[in-house]
Parts: structure tokens; sequence; C-alpha cells
């Protein structure tokens, strides 16, 4: 499979790795602040999938441009889902495929369906109040991070009584970790995920690519996961 790498940043680096480590892919265009004057439809066309790893800012226009080459696009960026809606609806009109997450990691993907469990328990048992913070290293622009505001729809669909403050730190040098605390005035239970590095995050957007390369519509990695 020919992969299209948007975004040539700690993200994109570490997802070329993790392909270089086998042989049935391959990378043949990527894209970084330096060379943005190549991301065309012509170079796009010369790959079977893309995954994109930007920003906020750009994310829509990337995708959008996926979008109009045909190409399948796993997108990694956060912070973009004002738009998620008018960008459904390209999708959908244009019978294009994407798979989209704040985080591609299988462990936090898991993380999430526990923190769905624990709530639907927890909503049982008002005097829980949910607390949540998250660390991050320093280059990263969202705060709090697209993961966290995930964890936070997730609780809130079954906790829905409560405003859960998310406390969003950043410090050199922390791949990412996610706190989610139920807190009673006699007890607590805390919910930790600590991704050790990048490589992660890697293998899953290498996964989702490999699974999104012959669909359409619009899926989260949960899918790829078979996650419920």
């Amino acid at each position: 499979m020919k992969i299209a790498l948007i975004g040539y940043g700690k993200m994109g680096k570490a997802i070329e790795q993790c392909i270089a480590k086998q042989t049935k892919h391959e990378v043949v265009l990527k894209i970084s602040k330096s060379n943005l004057h190549e991301l065309t439809l012509e170079n796009l066309q010369k790959a079977d999938v893309a995954i994109e790893f930007t920003n906020p800012e750009s994310a829509v226009k990337n995708m959008l441009l996926c979008l109009k080459a045909a190409l399948p696009v796993v997108c990694g960026s956060t912070g973009w889902l004002a738009e998620f809606e008018n960008v459904k609806k390209e999708f959908e009109i244009n019978k294009g495929a994407m798979v989209f997450a704040s985080n591609f990691s299988i462990g936090i993907n898991l993380f999430f369906a526990i923190n769905n469990y624990s709530a639907k328990l927890f909503k049982m048992h008002p005097q829980y109040q949910v607390l949540m913070s998250e660390i991050h290293h320093t280059e990263k622009k969202d705060a709090p991070s697209g993961t966290a505001i995930s964890i936070k729809k997730i609780i809130e669909q079954h906790i829905s009584t409560q405003v859960i403050p998310i406390e969003a730190l950043r410090i050199e040098n922390v791949v990412g970790t996610h706190h989610v605390l139920f807190e009673s005035p006699v007890d607590e239970v805390e919910l930790i995920h600590k991704a050790h590095s990048r490589n992660g995050f890697a293998e899953g957007a290498v996964l989702a690519a490999e699974w999104i390369a012959d669909k359409k519509g619009m899926y989260e990695f949960k899918d790829v996961l078979g996650i419920e």
C-alpha cells in the first residue's frame, strides 16, 4: 500500500518508522511546512491512502483535498471538530472514506471503553464527583487534549448532572497521560492511561490506514478495533 504522510513532525516520523518495519507499505509523499507546495491533487493521487497529523488550522483543508483526490484519509489531528458536521456532509455527498480519532493508541481506545462502563456504574452513585486531568509535551497546541475531551463526552453520556473539570498541564517530554478520578467523601477510584512512546499511536494509525483503504464512509478508530 502506498501512503501519503500529511504532517511530518514527531508523529509523522514515528509513523514512517513504523511503516519502515513492514515490507508491504511504502511512503510515497511526505508533507511538512517546508514543502507545502507539494501537497497537490496530482501527488496525492499517487497514494492509496493518506495519514494526516497536522494542526487544527490545516486539518479540514487537508482532509477535503484528500476527498477531492478520491483518497481515503486517516486523520489524527485534533481541535477541528467544530467543523465536523460540514466535513461529514462533504464526505457523504462525495462518497469519501475517513477514519478519525483524537487518539490512535489501541490502549487509549480500550481506556475509552473502560470509562464508558465505569460511568454507567457511577451514575447510580451521585456522591462521586468526576475529576479529570491530562499531561502532554510542551509542543502540543490544543488544551485540554482532544483525547481528554473525548473521555469527558463519553462520561457525560451517562453522568450529565455534573460539571466535569479538566486540568491540562504541559511538561517537557511527556507523551501523554490521562487521569479520570471518581471521588467521594469516603474514597476514590482512579483510572490512568500513560503513553510511553508515540509508537502506539503510529501503529494504530497504520492499522487504520490498512482498514479504511477499501471502504467508504466516516468511521472512528473504535470501528477499526471492533469496540462497541
